[in-house]
């Protein structure tokens, strides 16, 4: 099968030593839209400059639609790249800017302007067709650095954080309307963002990356409820993640014997019957109970013995949901929210004793290394 991009085993070490990327393995289909995710350098943005043909490959092998990429330059290469500055040239009109990646390629005049007008009446641009950018708003200056990369018709679409500069609304409406035309277009998109929220709104698969390496690619969903590592169960979500001892295994469930108690949750990878494992508990599972009145043992035979005590450090209410922050025996915060019905600040005020429990098959247990 021939991937609209392969990388294998690529590597990129710079000039002082530093290895900024180590064997990134990736197969992109046609039309993905895939997202790469991480903290500040973690090698996300050197991998899609790398893509680009900006950065050059140290080990390994890039490939674009079955050929390979490592040698060939930036403007040969079948990708535009749309930056977080947008780079757009102020003293030419958004007519100019976006057909500028045509005249390059040395398109008569026709041609250009025949492309540059479909482009600019799918991202609804038409009316500012000949204003300068200085002039226009930032939600106008990303749909044009949008238009300049898709005019040139790119088999992939490289987005460096295009959406970081934006406020918080306007960021939200720009991602409900990038993932509407990706899917439109069909062009492969790969986008680079701190954001978890938006790589979990936009993206077919995540490709979580830390120091320089894959820690798990994924659907978005899959990652956020099956974390494979200790680094994506506490980068990706609300998870509270309790060590122990494997116990035993009851087909996909394992038992851990953990400072809170022994809990049980689903086995995600390969775990041997003994050694150190997590328990990955996202806070989306957790049901509170009052302690009060509650059998306890009750309980625990309705959610597979997961159950610990907290007590109540903070209650909120914000609309109409209560968000409450409850305190484990070690002295760690959770923070959860439901309905302010089922979260009564009367029932759950500062300082009362409470159960926090979930099913087991709603946590993950992965090794702990």
């Amino acid at each position: 099968m021939i991937f609209d991009l392969e990388l294998k085993k690529v590597g990129k070490v710079f000039d002082n030593g530093t290895t900024a990327v180590s064997e990134f393995d990736l197969s992109v289909s046609k039309g993905e839209f895939i997202a790469f995710l991480g903290p500040s350098g973690c090698g996300k943005t050197t991998t899609l400059r790398m893509i680009a043909g900006f950065e050059s490959i140290s080990s390994g092998d890039m490939m674009i639609k079955g050929v390979r990429m490592n040698d060939v330059p930036p403007e040969h290469r079948p990708t535009s790249m749309i930056f977080q500055s947008y780079a757009l040239f102020p003293h030419m009109t958004v007519r100019r800017n976006v057909g500028y990646g045509l005249e390059v390629k040395g398109l008569s005049d026709a041609d250009r302007n025949a492309k540059v007008d479909r482009i600019l009446a799918t991202l609804g641009l038409e009316d500012i067709a000949d204003r300068k950018p200085d002039k226009l708003s930032g939600g106008q200056r990303q749909r044009i650095a949008l238009a300049r990369g898709l005019v040139v018709e790119p088999d992939i679409l490289l987005l460096d954080e295009p959406l970081g500069a934006l406020d918080a609304n306007l960021r939200k409406a720009i991602q409900n309307e990038l993932k509407l035309l990706q899917k439109n277009l069909g062009v492969t998109f790969i986008f680079v963002t701190h954001a978890q929220s938006e790589a979990l709104a936009l993206s077919d698969r995540i490709v979580v990356m830390n120091q320089g390496r894959v820690e798990q690619i994924s659907p978005p969903h899959q990652l956020y409820t099956r974390p494979n590592t200790p680094f994506v169960a506490q980068f990706i979500g609300r998870n509270t993640i309790f060590t122990g001892e494997m116990q035993k295994s009851e087909g996909d469930t394992a038992v851990v014997k953990t400072a809170a108690g022994v809990l049980s949750g689903r086995v995600n990878g390969s775990i041997s019957d003994r050694g150190k494992v997590n328990v990955v508990v996202p806070a989306e599972a957790i049901e509170v109970h009052g302690a009060a009145g509650v059998e306890r043992a009750r309980i625990a035979g309705e959610f597979g013995g997961n159950v610990i005590d907290a007590m109540i450090t903070r209650c909120d209410v914000v609309g109409h949901l209560s968000q409450l922050t409850a305190a484990l025996p070690d002295g760690r915060a959770i923070s959860l929210e439901a309905h302010v019905d089922k979260y009564r600040p009367d029932t759950f005020a500062v300082g009362s004793g409470v159960l926090l429990s979930w099913k087991p098959a709603e946590a993950t247990v992965i090794p702990a290394h």
